[in-house]
Order: structure tokens, then sequence, then C-alpha cells
């Protein structure tokens, strides 16, 4: 039964997207009066109903009828940014050559994303936020499920773009508006060119493979700076890259001079040898060390609560001061993974990148996350701590930090019901009202 509901569903989907991209505005509203006139129209003694779903009837197969003759053949390809960001509308170039010998006017660019429409797994195991709540038939036959599975794996919305008259083997560009609604991977598929018939009823489409990706990064939410209490940590062997001039009796090598390096630090030998001022470089290996520590332990595919957690993580990754410190984000997935920024080592876009492709992990218990943060205590000055619950194995964590004298701080992302009993030093982020959460610390 959930196999037929999965397919019947699935169907019926791809029947309205095509409809959608085939019909206009007034497309859509002449189908609506075809519907309601044959409801009106079943009894011809009582009702003239059938005269107007006649009428109507002419003008959408005329309308389909005329699309069929567009013969316009085209070429264009993507210009996108690095990076977008969810809910944040960001502008993008697209090339659109005619390759035809007469001029086409009219058109419509409709961008392609990859499908959405999610897999039979996921339609099965997946659960909807407030699934329990629902009436029986909704929730045995899953339709409030799918249409929150569809909107979950939807991309973006990129409303249709009318170009401007395209003349004969000329490479006109026009700027395409989106707004991301999802972290991760956008994936278009192609782009079609829509010319609608003179009615304004059906659009002839001619399609275009152009697949391409674009990163969003998650949403981020404005914050102070955090201050953690700690000190510099010895960090063996220091850290490639993470080096300066006159911060400890490291020596690694001898480089030309720059502006603004102390005199002292001049090796004079070389000096007179080459005739240009070298100086001594040396490798830091006392300086601040921070961990951002992310809670990936959720059983729900498409989890607002970690979705959340993931933007409070990014929120507090960018607010973090890494010009003389490093920042290292934990967490696990498949495996522990530990990625640094910081003192030249790596930028914090380079951290959001990794964020916006992060995972839930349903496989492995959060001990394994416990144990990858105490094996790290020794180098670090700081902790913070972004946990999608307070119970008894994170509370666990959090002593095991104190106990070890790292200083901790700990945001705990859920709903209202959830953070009524949170410890004072313990920060509650409440769902829906995340942003005032970070704004008041």
């Amino acid at each position: 039964m959930k196999r037929l509901l999965y397919r019947w569903f699935s169907s019926f989907a791809a029947f309205q997207y095509r409809l959608d991209r085939r019909c206009t505005r007034a497309g859509s509203l002449a189908l609506g009066v075809l519907g309601a006139a044959i409801v009106i129209g079943l009894d011809t003694n009582r009702s003239v109903g059938y005269q107007v779903f006649t009428l109507v009837l002419a003008l959408v197969a005329l309308s389909a009828a005329s699309s069929l003759v567009f013969r316009g053949r085209f070429a264009a390809h993507r210009i996108l940014p690095r990076f977008a960001s969810v809910g944040v509308p960001v502008a993008y170039r697209v090339a659109i050559a005619n390759q035809t010998g007469r001029r086409q006017d009219g058109l419509v660019l409709l961008e392609e994303l990859t499908d959405p429409r999610p897999s039979f797994e996921e339609f099965v195991t997946a659960r909807e936020p407030g699934e329990e709540r629902r009436n029986w038939f909704d929730r045995q036959v899953g339709y409030p499920r799918w249409a929150w599975l569809v909107s979950q794996k939807r991309g973006a919305v990129i409303p249709p773009r009318p170009l401007p008259p395209l003349d004969p083997a000329v490479e006109t560009e026009v700027t395409v508006e989106i707004t991301p609604l999802r972290r991760g991977l956008l994936r278009f598929r192609g782009i079609t060119i829509a010319r609608p018939d003179p009615l304004g009823l059906i659009q002839a489409l001619k399609s275009i493979a152009l697949p391409q990706s674009l990163l969003v990064l998650p949403k981020r939410y404005p914050m102070a700076e955090i201050r953690i209490a700690g000190t510099r940590k010895y960090q063996p062997g220091g850290v490639a890259l993470a080096s300066t001039v006159g911060d400890s009796e490291e020596f690694v090598s001898l480089r030309d001079y720059r502006a603004g390096d102390p005199m002292r630090r001049i090796h004079w030998k070389s000096f007179a040898r080459v005739g240009r001022p070298v100086v001594k470089e040396y490798l830091d290996e006392f300086f601040v060390r921070h961990a951002l520590v992310l809670d990936t332990f959720t059983s729900h595919v498409g989890d607002p609560i970690f979705e959340e957690a993931v933007s409070v993580a990014a929120s507090i990754a960018i607010s973090m001061q890494t010009q003389e410190s490093l920042l290292d984000l934990m967490f696990v997935g498949p495996e522990a993974y530990c990625f640094t920024a910081g003192r030249g080592v790596a930028h914090t876009e380079q951290l959001l990148e990794v964020l916006a492709c992060v995972g839930p992990c349903r496989d492995k218990a959060f001990r394994s996350l416990h144990h990858a943060v105490i094996d790290r205590h020794d180098v670090l000055s700081g902790c913070v701590c972004v946990l999608l619950a307070w119970d008894a194995a994170r509370q666990e964590l959090v002593r095991h930090l104190e106990a070890l004298g790292t200083p901790t701080r700990v945001f705990v992302v859920g709903e209202r019901a959830t953070l009524d009993r949170l410890p004072g030093d313990v920060h509650g982020l409440e769902m829906g009202r995340i942003a005032e959460g970070l704004a008041c610390l």
C-alpha cells in the first residue's frame, strides 16, 4: 500500500510540474474554468455551462496546437557566484545565444533544478515534525509527509525571467535572481526557453541541458563576539602555516623583510650576503585555540532543530576572532571530523563551506563525539558546544571538559518545553526565536 501511494504521489507531482511549466497564469485560469464548466454544465437543460466549456476548450486546443510550431535553437551558459546563503536573494547571469536566422521575441527563461521528489525509503522512514498530532487518515496515507519532504528538498525559488528580444547569432546576457531555501549543494539541471502562444495560454518549451551546482551556506544570525576565558596552550610542533615573526624560539626559516617586521629579527649575515634585508621567521607554539563542537546526533531526516543548530554554529564561527587564534570545528559524521581555521591555516568561510554540507549522524552514539573532544582537550584554550538536547550523555561531556579545566560555553537548541529546566550557565535557544536568543548574549 505504501509503495502504491508513493507511486501515485510521485506521478501526480510530475504531472503537476509539467502542467505548471506548460501553462501560463492565464492558461491555469482557463483550465480552472474548464473544470468548473464541467461540473455546472452536466445538466444542459438547466445551465449553459457546456457552452463555456466548449469555448474554453477550443481556445486551449488552439493554443496547444500553435505551441507545436516553435522552432527556436538556443545555446546558454550560466555565470554563478561562488556562494549563496539560505534565505538571501542573490543574482547571477545567464548568457543566451539565438542560433536561428530570425529575431526571437516574447521569450521567458525558466530554470530547471534537480527533482525534489523524495525516494521511497525517505518517504517511508521520514517523520514530519508534529506528524503525531495529525489525524489517523493523514498519518496512514502520508500526503502531508510527502508535501513536507518535497518542500525540504526544494532547493530554491527562481521566478521566470522575461527575456529581451534575441537577435540572430547574438549572445544576450540577462540577470536572474534566486532565493535559496536550504543549505548544501544546489544542483541545476538545465535551462528552458519558453514562448507563450499568441493567446497567452500555453507555452512552447525548448530545453537546454546545463548541469551546474552552487554551494549554499547556512543561515547566519547577527550576534556579538563570544569571549571565552582561557590561556594560550602549547601546540606540539606548532601548526603548519600558523607562523609569525618573534613569538617563540622555534626557528623556521629566513625570508625577505616585510614592512612592520621588528629590526631585532633581521639576519645581518644574510643581509650582507644578498644585499637586501632578510629576517628570521619563527613558528608560534603557544597560542589560543578554541573548539566549536556541533551535535549532529539526530534520527530525523530534515530535522528542523538540527538545521537551526547548524545555523547557530555558523553564526558563532563568524563571530569569533581568528586573526590571532585557531578555531577547530568538530562534529561526527561517517567519522569524527576536525576542521581548523585561523592564523593563516584557513579562513572562516571554509568552515561555513563545511557546515553547508554537514549531515546528521544516525549510526553512532554521542559518546564518539565525547571521545573526539576530550582527546584534544590538552591543546584547547576553550570550547563552545552547540547541542540538540540536554540529556545525560551531553551533560557528561560538559562536566568532563570543566573537570579538565577547559572553559566551556554551551548552547542548546530545541523547543520551549525542552529548555525550561536548563541550568543557568547553559544558553537555551528556542525554535522560532533563535535570532532573539543570540542577540541577547
